[in-house]
């Protein structure tokens, strides 16, 4: 998938990445230990296929923003404040944008993404000696 095709949809993502610091695979395991919350949104299918992400919470995308708005009364006990950092996952880093990019809009003002989703976590951490993999 291209992000420069000339469509609409690559318009949003484009629009949706300019407001997110986005974080790179080698750096998760430490931007989690700082304390955000990482949440993986890949479809039961994708994570039955390809494994879980370490010390993340699965929300299903269709109930992710009623989840993490801390002013909805069907929110997770993790989405406490609008300032906590938290890193959405998809499996390669579309879906997360745009995800990361509606949660700002809700006041989540730390959201962001895993540049290249769950598929560049899974390639950085066959490929780097510091993963322990």
């Amino acid at each position: 998938m291209t992000d420069t095709d000339g469509s609409a949809i690559s318009r949003l993502l484009e629009e949706s990445r300019r407001g997110l610091d986005r974080v790179e695979p080698a750096d998760l395991a430490s931007v989690q230990a700082a304390g955000a919350l990482v949440v993986d949104i890949r479809p039961l299918e994708q994570r039955l296929r390809d494994g879980a992400l370490p010390g993340a919470v699965v929300v299903d995308r269709n109930v992710l923003e009623w989840r993490l708005d801390p002013s909805s009364p069907h929110r997770m006990s993790e989405a406490d404040r609008g300032n906590r950092r938290v890193v959405i996952v998809c499996n390669e880093g579309y879906g997360s944008s745009l995800a990361a990019y509606t949660l700002q809009r809700l006041g989540l003002v730390n959201a962001t993404d895993l540049r290249g989703g769950y598929q560049a976590w899974m390639v950085w951490k066959a490929l780097s000696p510091e993963s322990g993999a």
